[in-house]
């Protein structure tokens, strides 16, 4: 067995290729929150649709966007093993327990906050990507060149008050979620000294706050602006 073997199996490695994995998907999150906030700019969805073919064309950001899924399905993968690992090691319940006194909710909840944001993800893909990629997607002409009307596609969805709160709430487990995760990257490698973790601690709790409130805000926004 190699020593990448020995590395990949061995606690510490699954949390590092955890924490890795995480962070390339906290960059993805603010890179897709640029795109998406094109969503607000009252132009017809021009912008949006424009920024959509770009990122459809780009041979770039189909290689990321195939790296993206890969590092979704690893750190799920992962995430499941270490949560299996952590119960085999305990598996009898301590007679009283004292986590919430030593640890915030969301750390000891991760498992849980995981799962909704999977369960998101896959109905968000079949909704968006899958419609995009593979449905009638209906054309749309700027100044003479046709692009595919994704803005339509959107602003249907987010006519719709149910999918508009099945967002939001989504976003809120991935707050929770980003709140514990963001700084537990960096402690997992190492990142962390008494001078810059409070800065990271303070960053990423920043970030587990604007980040989804910007997420949630576009499909309200979009819904009364759809209703008005």
């Amino acid at each position: 067995m190699s020593w990448v073997t020995k590395t990949l199996n061995s606690t510490l490695g699954r949390k590092l290729l955890m924490a890795l994995t995480g962070l390339f998907l906290i960059l993805f999150l603010v890179v897709h929150l640029a795109g998406n906030l094109q969503l607000l700019l009252p132009d017809g969805g021009e912008a949006f649709n424009k920024y959509a073919a770009t990122m459809a064309s780009n041979p770039f950001i189909k290689v990321v966007s195939i790296g993206n899924f890969a590092f979704i399905l690893i750190h799920v993968i992962y995430s499941i093993i270490l949560s299996r690992h952590n119960k085999k090691s305990r598996p009898v319940e301590y007679a009283v327990s004292k986590a919430s006194t030593n640890s915030v909710w969301a750390s000891r909840n991760m498992g849980i906050l995981g799962t909704v944001i999977l369960i998101f993800l896959l109905v968000h893909l079949k909704g968006f990507y899958y419609e995009v990629k593979f449905g009638s997607t209906p054309m749309v002409s700027y100044e003479g060149v046709e692009f595919k009307d994704v803005y339509a596609i959107v602003a249907t969805a987010y006519s719709n008050i149910l999918y508009v709160a099945f967002y939001v709430i989504c976003m809120g487990f991935l707050s929770f979620h980003l709140s514990h995760g963001f700084a537990s990257a960096f402690q997992t490698l190492g990142l962390n000294h008494k001078k810059y973790t409070p800065a990271i601690q303070f960053v990423g709790r920043l970030f587990s706050i604007v980040v989804p409130a910007l997420f949630a805000l576009i499909p309200v926004y979009m819904y009364f602006t759809i209703q008005s």
